[in-house]
Formats: C-alpha cells, sequence, structure tokens
C-alpha cells in the first residue's frame, strides 16, 4: 500500500504536473487527429491563420509542460550535468573528427590503400 503524500513533498508535485501535462498532450493529440480529419488538407481555416480561440488554455497547457522540465531540470544533481555536458562534448568532438575523416577520403587526397600498393615483399631463404 502507498502513504498519502504530504502536502510539501516536491514529488508529488511533480507527479501532478506530469499527470495534468500527460493529460493535456492526450487533449492536444485528439484535437489535432479531429482537426485533420475534419478539414481537407491544404485549405485555408474559416478565420485564416489567426490563433484559435482557446488559445489561452494551450498556452497554460505549454507552461505546464515548460514548468514540468524544468522542475526535472532542477532535480538533476550539478555533478550529473557536468558529467552529461562533458559527454556531450566528446560525442561532438568524435562527429567532428569522422566529419573530418569523411571530408579526406571525398576530396581523394588520402585515398584509402589498395590490396597489393603495401611495401615490397622479398623472400628470405630458411635454411
Amino acid at each position: 500500500m502507498t502513504e498519502p503524500a504530504s502536502p510539501t513533498d516536491p514529488l508529488a508535485e511533480l507527479r501532478e504536473q506530469i499527470r495534468a501535462t500527460a493529460a493535456a498532450a492526450a487533449r492536444l493529440a485528439a484535437e489535432t487527429a479531429e482537426a485533420r480529419a475534419a478539414a481537407p488538407a491544404q485549405t485555408v481555416p474559416p478565420a485564416g491563420w489567426a490563433p484559435p480561440e482557446g488559445q489561452t488554455a494551450r498556452q497554460q497547457e505549454l507552461q505546464a509542460l515548460v514548468a514540468l522540465v524544468e522542475a526535472l531540470r532542477d532535480l538533476v544533481p550539478d555533478e550529473l550535468k557536468q558529467q552529461l555536458r562533458d559527454v556531450l562534448r566528446q560525442l561532438l568532438l568524435v562527429a567532428r573528427a569522422l566529419v573530418d575523416w569523411w571530408v579526406e577520403r571525398m576530396d581523394g587526397s588520402a585515398a584509402p590503400a589498395r590490396r597489393g600498393d603495401g611495401p615490397a615483399v622479398q623472400e628470405i631463404p630458411i635454411d
């Protein structure tokens, strides 16, 4: 059995924000699917390209999503953030090295060695 969360429990607040965000995302997905099914492709809406009347509700849902991302970001310890930055930097350096290598190969200046293009081999008799 789970114990009721205390009113000051930050994880309980986070769980509630996640639930609210998931519900808002599901609502938006359903609205989008309905709108796409109802409207023919590539047509201008009846009100032109003006924002829909329910824009304030969508803005609140977007703000809830941003608050969720910020809350998750604040839960990550600084040490882990630095480790993630270091890993990302290393990945970017590897990607850069791969691109440089590929460009060198495309230029033809560093064409890969063909079979048999190695050093001359001399047979040495074994007595």
